[in-house]
């Protein structure tokens, strides 16, 4: 069922609150995603979830308008990301346009699958994703890689879909899982890995963008709510404020990401997904631990 709408009677104190955490969680999102080459939805979902909940809305629409919104930042985050990288030529823009091309299209398909299941489901379904792919990198040695990978147009084509698909179902842009399929199966050293991964995203989060879109808005979420104003599932104050900071600190992270060594590189991008992965499965209430 649809909440009631408040149309232009906000709460002024929720509404700035949020926007300053927004602002902030930008700057955190933005520095993430070029550094790590993800869309940095493990940081703002969670946020944004928190926020929607915290100020009165139903979980399940809450999770959703999280995921449209995600993706409609990753878009500006990526581009922003993906020019750096590729300054610094590591950016393999075929395979990333294939792997994109084929990824929006799966990212339409989850995004519209995701509009019907319940909001419970895709929190937990969000951090069991993040934790496996954490599980995966850890255990999985990732081969010696000298040289870029070789051009197979079709078995990017055939990763690109389900990525997608995975993407639209849990709203992220993609570079978390597509970062360890491009270093364990397609022989991405782990730089090439995260510059491709912004170029995969930037096509990635807007199929899953429109989808959520669009089912938003035949699911009938439209207009002012109480955490401000909706388009299908895509709040449009949220996603001007971790906009604005997102976009120029990925240039930020970009040039971090070139300063650290592969290891180090890829370290940090599994605390990091860990943490946000055992978090949104409840795994820290559930032991009563204040993380």
């Amino acid at each position: 069922m649809t909440p009631t709408k408040r149309r232009g009677n906000f709460d002024t104190m929720d509404i700035t609150t949020a926007i300053i955490v927004f602002l902030i969680t930008g700057i955190g999102v933005g520095f993430t995603s070029g550094m790590l080459g993800v869309g940095g939805c493990f940081i703002m979902t969670p946020a944004q979830y928190w926020i929607y909940t915290t100020m009165g809305i139903s979980n399940d629409l809450a999770i959703k308008v999280a995921f449209g919104t995600s993706l409609f930042v990753v878009l500006p985050t990526a581009m922003s990301g993906a020019l750096g990288h590729t300054k610094r030529g590591v950016v393999c823009w075929k395979a990333g346009f294939i792997l994109g091309i084929t990824g929006a299209a799966g990212a339409v398909v989850g995004s519209t699958i995701a509009a019907h299941l319940p909001g419970e489901v895709l929190v937990v379904a969000f951090g069991c994703v993040v934790t496996a792919t954490v599980v995966r990198m850890l255990t999985a040695k990732p081969p010696e890689v000298k040289d870029a990978p070789k051009d197979r147009p079709l078995t990017l084509a055939a990763w690109g879909f389900p990525l997608g698909i995975l993407s639209g179902i849990v709203g992220i842009g993609g570079g978390v899982i597509a970062i360890p399929v491009m270093i364990l199966a397609l022989n991405f050293k782990i730089h090439h890995a995260v510059g491709t991964s912004t170029a995969f995203m930037i096509f990635a989060s807007l199929g899953g963008l429109l989808g959520y879109i669009y089912n938003g808005l035949a699911a009938g979420v439209g207009g002012a709510y109480q955490i401000g104003h909706l388009v299908g599932y895509v709040n449009l104050e949220s996603w001007l404020a971790l906009t604005v900071t997102s976009v120029p600190m990925a240039r930020v992270g970009v040039r971090t990401a070139h300063r650290l060594p592969e290891t180090q590189l890829r370290y940090i991008f599994i605390v990091a997904m860990l943490y946000v992965g055992l978090k949104m499965m409840g795994v820290f209430s559930y032991l009563g631990l204040p993380i």
